[in-house]
């Protein structure tokens, strides 16, 4: 047996070698912080458009949607935090500490380069989303201001271009935190923005029930003039409703930050079971308030159905939440998802963070492509 264990030590070592970085500051990650990294991560500015998926999904097939997809995150997260260690999951020598490492590691350097295709895109386009939504809501907020001041009919008109430049600015400051280990700071703060706003709009669905004096909506969702505009509609509810959920590419960087023991696995799932329940209890709440206050006339987001008169102020500060909470989502996402790229780019750029600047660039040449009605609709505006 001992000349066997000093067979198989070697290799586990040079596993461990080759599927690991260098190793990286002390982990001190706790349950909470863990919590707070999905939260930012999870719960984004398209919770406010839950109440429109509700709509078309009707009051049995949505609300059971949004519980159906928080049970399909929750079981591929617990499959992810297995992946960390290897051998053993709660014991093994080797540490994935990305997803693009437990690709490589369990299922080769060719499936690694095709699932990267896949991640890249997607976070690009998540990076632009981010940049486009932060400025409508700061843009949302000058108009509401003039508007209210000088009235409905008063000349508020504000580009987004500025705001654009502005939101990569600030991301080329942020983007000089380290990693995950440095940055519980920047959640706990994204965190409570997020609760923030989506409170506001649970909030003011409920109300608005309230002063209707009835619950509007039907079990069948809005009706369609056909059945495939119907089948349409409820399709991409149900996409609305399945991006809601987006964090499993960032679960092993969060598990990295965990300290042990207990096992960093155990932390991760009691972590990730307790953010999905806070966040499915808030997507809930804002869909079936959104839907129950509107109901066939539910708007793309909750916010833009109140009016800038009612109440004005709690509006904007809905939507200087938004911006807050995507200042920090846009690093927990991108600047860390990519901090290898990062860390190439800083060889040849300033400090990796031109990146975050190139993508404000592109967000702003799309913008400018994009008929602006389209934009307006799916963003707080008045």
């Amino acid at each position: 047996m001992g000349e066997e264990d000093d067979q198989q030590s070697p290799l586990l070592k040079s596993i461990s070698s080759a599927g690991a970085s260098q190793e990286p500051p002390e982990r001190t990650g706790t349950q909470w912080t863990a919590v707070a990294h999905i939260i930012t991560g999870v719960i984004g500015a398209g919770v406010l458009s839950l109440a429109w998926s509700v709509a078309q999904l009707g009051w049995i097939l949505g609300p059971v949607c949004i519980i159906c997809f928080a049970g399909i995150a929750v079981v591929s997260t617990f499959v992810l935090c297995n992946c960390y260690r290897y051998p053993d999951p709660e014991y093994g020598t080797t540490r994935n500490r990305s997803f693009m490492e437990a690709v490589k590691f369990y299922l080769g350097e060719k499936q690694q380069r095709i699932c990267g295709v896949f991640a890249q895109e997607g976070l690009f386009g998540t990076g632009i989303a981010y940049t486009i939504t932060a400025a409508a809501s700061v843009r949302a907020i000058l108009r509401s201001n003039c508007y209210h001041q000088g009235g409905y009919n008063a000349p508020c008109q504000y580009g987004d271009s500025f705001y654009m430049l502005l939101f990569g600015a600030v991301e080329i400051l942020l983007s000089q935190i380290p990693d995950f280990h440095s940055m519980g700071w920047l959640s706990i703060i994204a965190a409570a923005m997020s609760f923030s706003y989506a409170f506001i709009g649970s909030g003011l669905g409920f109300l608005k029930v309230i002063e209707n004096g009835t619950i509007k909506g039907s079990i069948t969702g809005v009706p369609a003039s056909s059945n495939l505009e119907k089948l349409w509609l409820a399709f991409e509810a149900l996409a609305d409703v399945a991006f809601a959920y987006p964090y499993t590419l960032i679960v092993l960087e969060i598990q990295d930050t965990l300290k042990s023991p207990p096992p960093e696995n155990q932390t991760m799932k009691a972590a990730s079971w307790k953010a999905v329940v806070i966040t499915t209890f808030f997507y809930l709440c804002c869909g079936c308030f959104g839907y129950a206050a509107f109901g066939d006339s539910t708007p793309g987001n909750i916010l833009t159905g109140f009016g800038f008169y009612k109440p004005y102020w709690l509006v904007n500060l809905a939507n200087a939440c938004i911006v807050l909470h995507l200042v920090g989502a846009y690093q927990i996402f991108l600047i860390n998802k990519g901090h290898k790229t990062f860390d190439h780019l800083q060889k040849h750029c300033f400090h990796g963070a031109s990146f975050s600047f190139f993508r404000s660039i592109v967000s702003l040449f799309s913008q400018q492509q994009r008929d602006g009605s389209h934009i307006d609709s799916q963003t707080v505006d008045f």
